[in-house]
């Protein structure tokens, strides 16, 4: 027994060192390290706290690195460094080839996300991105914003009046989540999709775990023995995805009859990202993942990004008011009294509603759906600011940090103005490169459904900031400083808000009657 007890100590203890004893260098010497880093832990006990308190120690640790590279050391993670400098972003970005998900990334999410766009590299994750360069055009756009959307968004207002009328307390990030969810359904697969589905709930436990398994060296032990719950979900996102083949199949192989003849007209929904997927896949299950990552990608992302905007509005009601007038000038024939429905794709062009455009962008600085993204390195490179990596080491990068960096946005930079983005004439000018502002990614893996994100993010914040007076319920806030205090992101590979956002809701038209 004891012999074993001294095996597995130092088994432990050479997992421990195997990131503290790394060939990485800068100009032939040994990159920094954070301040805190500890021997043996090095920096893994940081990984262990809350995602929300690694973000914020990644702010801490750029600030006090002067925002250059630094080394990192965590038991579980391959050699690995923290990059800030947009040329070392650029570098990684550019080149898909040399840095990849990799088998760290991988092992990890595979559970969830199988053979996805998310997770694969090569000719898999080209001809997958190459299904959704179909659906994500112009036409389909139009087709979203015009078409697809309002009557989602009216029964979004449906139950905001009722609200309203019963003086309820309503979470409107459960809220952005229902009209993500259906309007992905809709658009992308030709399903009725409400978030009450079994999967919706699945999805979000999976998704809690994976983000987990990169901070926690040791998942493998406590999903073995509290993981049964975590396996059903696993289940079930799966049976969801395999489902949502099975139907796309069962329509292509019926024809669409009116009366006695056949309807050879393709309606646009009928060329959606489903069907593009099983043109250009012939396996079903793989076609089955693919569905499932751009379902997360597609309405997780934005509607978590939805809550934040609205709560920097709730917590600065001046950019609201501004808001307001810009969308007054814009449709000034708009009432009160009803929902604005003048609002279609050409009106939410960042070149009609720019200050709309310019308090979501601020938004994403500070709240990227994305904090944090890691890569390996697939052959020994040198980055531009002459640090050498090995084969197989890790890169991070982390969106949340980089948001807050002064180098890149001034001294201001924890701030949340949105007219940062404006010039004079109240027009957008301010164009940061996506590698200093890499919420979007940027090279070959720049996301799909960026326009998609931002338009769609328009339009919702201007019909129901027109029409509703909101108010937060800051004594439910859950996790944060007591009443009042700051909201926390949750445990997650994405950024929702821990606890939601609950709100109290009033028509605008009663408050200024």
């Amino acid at each position: 027994m004891y012999v074993i007890l001294v095996c597995f100590t130092l088994a432990v203890a050479l997992w421990f060192l195997q990131g503290q004893r790394s060939a990485i260098r800068q100009h032939g010497k040994r990159l920094p390290r954070p301040p805190g880093t500890l021997p043996f832990a090095g920096n893994g006990l940081w990984f262990l706290q809350p995602r929300h308190k690694l973000l914020d120690w990644f702010v801490g640790a750029n600030h006090q690195t002067d925002f250059s590279t630094f080394e990192i050391s965590v038991p579980s993670l391959p050699p690995a460094v923290v990059i800030s400098d947009p040329k070392n972003v650029e570098h990684v970005l550019k080149n898909n080839d040399i840095f990849i998900k990799g088998s760290f990334f991988r092992s990890r999410s595979w559970d969830l996300f199988g053979n996805g766009i998310i997770n694969a590299d090569g000719e898999l994750w080209k001809i997958q991105r190459k299904a959704g360069l179909r659906f994500f055009s112009n036409a389909h756009l139009k087709t979203f914003i015009d078409d697809a959307l309002p009557p989602i968004l009216d029964a979004t207002e449906r139950s905001l009046d009722q609200a309203a009328d019963g003086h309820h307390v309503v979470d409107m990030q459960g809220i952005f989540i229902e009209l993500t969810t259906r309007l992905m359904g809709k658009m992308a697969y030709d399903m009725e999709m409400p978030a009450s589905l079994p999967f919706s709930q699945a999805f979000d436990l999976a998704s809690g775990a994976i983000g987990d398994r990169f901070q926690n060296p040791f998942w493998r032990i406590k999903e073995s023995i509290l993981g049964a719950s975590l396996r059903r979900a696993f289940f079930e996102v799966k049976r969801f995805g395999n489902s949502i083949v099975s139907s796309a199949v069962g329509k292509r192989s019926r024809p669409h009859i009116a009366g006695d003849q056949l309807v050879e007209e393709i309606h646009p929904l009928q060329d959606n990202l489903i069907n593009s997927l099983l043109d250009h896949i012939s396996d079903h299950q793989v076609v089955a993942d693919a569905a499932m990552n751009y379902l997360s990608a597609g309405r997780d992302t934005t509607a978590q990004s939805l809550t934040w905007t609205l709560y920097l509005l709730l917590r600065h009601p001046r950019y609201q008011d501004s808001l307001l007038e810009e969308i007054a000038r814009v449709l000034p024939s708009a009432s009160r009294s009803s929902s604005l429905h003048g609002i279609t794709y050409d009106t939410v062009l960042s070149s009609s509603l720019p200050y709309a455009h310019s308090i979501f962008t601020e938004t994403l600085r500070l709240y990227p759906p994305v904090p944090f993204e890691l890569k390996e390195c697939t052959v020994p490179t040198t980055f531009p600011d002459g640090t050498w990596l090995p084969e197989g080491s890790a890169v991070i990068w982390v969106p949340w940090a980089m948001g807050r960096s002064r180098r890149i946005w001034g001294d201001d930079s924890e701030l949340f103005k949105p007219e940062r983005w404006l010039g004079l004439s109240g027009s957008i000018v301010l164009q940061k490169s996506a590698f200093e502002f890499p919420v979007f990614n940027a090279g070959p893996r720049s996301c799909l459904g960026k326009k998609l994100a931002e338009l769609l993010a328009v339009a919702v914040l201007a019909r129901l900031i027109w029409k509703y007076d909101f108010s937060e319920v800051l004594e439910k806030i859950e996790g944060g400083c007591g009443v009042g205090g700051e909201r926390k992101s949750q445990n997650s590979l994405t950024l929702p808000m821990k606890g939601g956002l609950p709100v109290r809701v009033k028509l605008r038209e009663e408050i200024e009657s």
